[in-house]
């Protein structure tokens, strides 16, 4: 009769992810895998059938753990402007206490690093995207029918804009040591949102 593992594949993950952030995919061994999780590489394999489809299961780990706890109040059904500062500021205040310069988001770090070569991590990579997307476009359309504006602000482009400005503003994370400075820039940011939608 086969031996029970003693890890779960959710904790494998979550272990993994943390790795992967931290050191990024082609910087992580399997020894480092194994060492950050404690699970051997048998286990690993036999789980996950290698390193590949560890990293691409860190995505769904990293959405449930850090994104959908931060960006869910942007997707409901009474998110405005405030709602996209609060989302924001929950983020940066969530790096602050872990300490700045941080390690950014796992997926915009993924982007850069290996997506570009790669379908499958291009692939979470757009799905990511394209979840803060339809947030983002859900959030300003019904901040523009608030303001009762005349205008013809194109909703689907501004949140194009947020998802890029987004994934800039958590590279730029890695690279300053004062939450501030990424709160200063969210507030020009969003002056300039708030002008658009008048």
């Amino acid at each position: 009769m086969p031996r029970k593992a003693s890890f779960t594949a959710d904790a494998l993950t979550g272990k993994a992810l943390q790795q992967f952030w931290l050191q990024g995919y082609h910087a992580t061994s399997m020894d480092d895998l194994v060492e950050a999780t404690a699970v051997s590489r048998h286990g690993i394999y036999s789980t996950f059938g290698g390193k590949k489809k560890l990293f691409l299961a860190c995505f769904d780990r990293y959405r449930e753990a850090v994104v959908s706890p931060a960006f869910n109040c942007v997707e409901g059904p009474d998110a405005d402007l405030a709602t996209i500062a609060a989302y924001f500021e929950f983020q940066i205040s969530r790096g602050e206490a872990a300490g700045l310069p941080g390690p950014g988001c796992f997926v915009a770090n993924s982007a850069t690093e290996v997506a570009p070569h790669d379908t499958d991590t291009m692939a979470k990579v757009a799905e990511h995207n394209d979840r803060l997307r339809r947030g983002f476009r859900n959030a300003i359309a019904r901040a523009y029918a608030k303001s009762g504006s005349a205008g013809d602000a194109d909703v689907t482009e501004l949140a194009d804009v947020c998802v890029i400005f987004t994934n800039g503003l958590w590279s730029m994370s890695r690279t300053v040591t004062d939450a501030n400075d990424l709160r200063r820039a969210v507030k020009a940011f969003l002056a300039v949102l708030r002008g658009t939608l008048t």
